[in-house]
């Protein structure tokens, strides 16, 4: 089981003999990611967040391999809104940096890189594990488990809210949109709401109005705008507060809530609910995962990086430990014969603690870890964290609503790969009035 933090790991090999310390060979970590654009909010930030990781691990002597320790190192390119620039990248990330790893946003770009991973055979992570099939045996999901983990919030509100019974809710067509759709989908349905308007747009449509106008006009008591990105969050959110709006927002991130917050009032944000949390939140004191400090983490995230935390600012970290702790317990850099440690050890401890390989049925392969997730509310214009749901629980009851959901929109597995590949612009245009 890969149990212990990167903390108590990092005081326990101050502890012991420095084998090979200064080891000049770099090991190299890829990371083809937004850094730019309307979706860089979930890769800018994890970049930064590497930063940080990485320091620590060097500091703390680097990656240690059969006696010897090397420092590590994080290359970070763009992956923008180009399918074809994003193969470039990472055949130059794979081929001419020979990186160990190659950390993906994921989406439907990642379909575009399939003979390339399996080719060069090389460790990959997503965040998506709807990118997931059984034709990409190093393609994981290690860290987070998007977008399962969404049925948490639908399942808080169906026991805390009673007032919600009647919900509208929008995504945009593409690999981030979709699989959220069918999944928000079968939770309502677990959860006996009623879905009174259910709009789907296009990745580049920036017309808010279009969009939120009619989920209005069904009178819903929740506006749920599934994973769409966030400058379209902040523009329907807006959008929705100057319509008069005065129901609940559900959202699966809600990065820079503070400006939502200062843009509409404290109390219409009120009680909005999403997924991600600030790491300084009380609830995560006792949690053992990656860092084991997570104050600490977003405390010097903060310094360095001010304004700038999203949900994705400590995911790629928690991959990169999770893959450290299978690196440091085989002895080597081997693609299989770190997948192989990272399963063979069972239970995982992931974020926000153990965590088990899952996706067989919904993806073909169990490549994604599934545990407690939390939910996210805004409490006085701050995030809380008011619980962490079961995602395993949850899909021992309903996986089945979850499995029709995702065959009705088809992105089960099986009906993206026989579907032609049509690679899609990374993210879309910024939305009129969302600076």
């Amino acid at each position: 089981m890969i149990d212990t933090s990167f903390a108590h790991r990092m005081a326990m090999r101050s502890l012991l003999p420095s084998f090979g310390v200064g080891m000049t060979q770099e090991v190299k970590i890829g990371m083809l990611v937004p850094l730019s654009g309307s979706v860089q909010s979930w890769g800018l930030p994890g970049y930064q967040g590497c930063q940080i990781w990485e320091d620590w691990l060097n500091r703390a002597g680097g990656l240690l391999i059969q006696g010897r320790r090397y420092p590590v190192r994080i290359i970070a390119r763009d992956c923008g809104d180009d399918p074809d620039q994003a193969l470039v990248l990472a055949r130059e990330l794979i081929w001419q940096d020979q990186v160990s790893l190659l950390m993906l946003l994921g989406g439907d770009y990642v379909a575009h890189l399939r003979d390339l991973l399996n080719d060069s055979r090389v460790l990959a992570s997503t965040l998506l594990p709807s990118d997931l099939s059984p034709d990409m045996r190093y393609l994981i999901a290690p860290s987070e488990v998007h977008p399962v983990y969404n049925v948490t919030g639908v399942d808080w509100i169906g026991r805390n809210c009673p007032q919600v019974r009647r919900v509208a809710l929008c995504s945009q067509r593409d690999g981030f949109g979709l699989p959220s759709l069918a999944t928000y989908r079968a939770a309502f349905a677990a959860s006996g709401h009623a879905i009174c308007k259910d709009v789907q747009y296009a990745p580049e449509d920036t017309d808010v109005a279009a969009i939120v106008q009619p989920m209005l006009e069904e009178d819903p008591d929740l506006l749920c705008w599934c994973t769409s990105y966030t400058p379209m969050v902040h523009a329907m959110t807006e959008y929705a507060h100057a319509q008069g709006f005065r129901g609940k927002i559900l959202s699966c991130t809600l990065d820079q809530y503070e400006r939502l917050v200062a843009r509409t009032s404290v109390e219409f944000m009120e009680g909005a609910i999403f997924q991600f949390p600030d790491f300084d939140d009380p609830a995560l004191a006792e949690k053992a995962f990656f860092f084991n400090q997570p104050h600490s983490f977003y405390a010097e995230y903060q310094d360095r990086f001010p304004d700038s935390w999203s949900a994705v600012s400590w995911e790629y970290v928690a991959i990169l430990d999770i893959w450290h702790a299978a690196v440091e317990k085989v002895g080597a850099l081997n693609a299989s014969a770190v997948l192989a440690a990272m399963k063979q050890m069972g239970q995982v401890n992931h974020a926000f603690g153990p965590a088990e390989w899952w996706g067989e049925e919904i993806f073909g392969i169990s490549h994604a870890l599934v545990g407690d997730w939390p939910v996210v509310q805004i409490s006085k214009g701050k995030a809380r964290i008011v619980e962490f749901g079961s995602v395993r629980g949850w899909l021992d009851q309903h996986e089945a609503l979850l499995e029709a959901e995702m065959r009705q929109l088809g992105q089960l597995w099986h009906q993206k790969l026989a579907a032609p590949t049509v690679p899609q612009s990374l993210h879309p245009r910024v939305p009129g009035g969302a600076d």
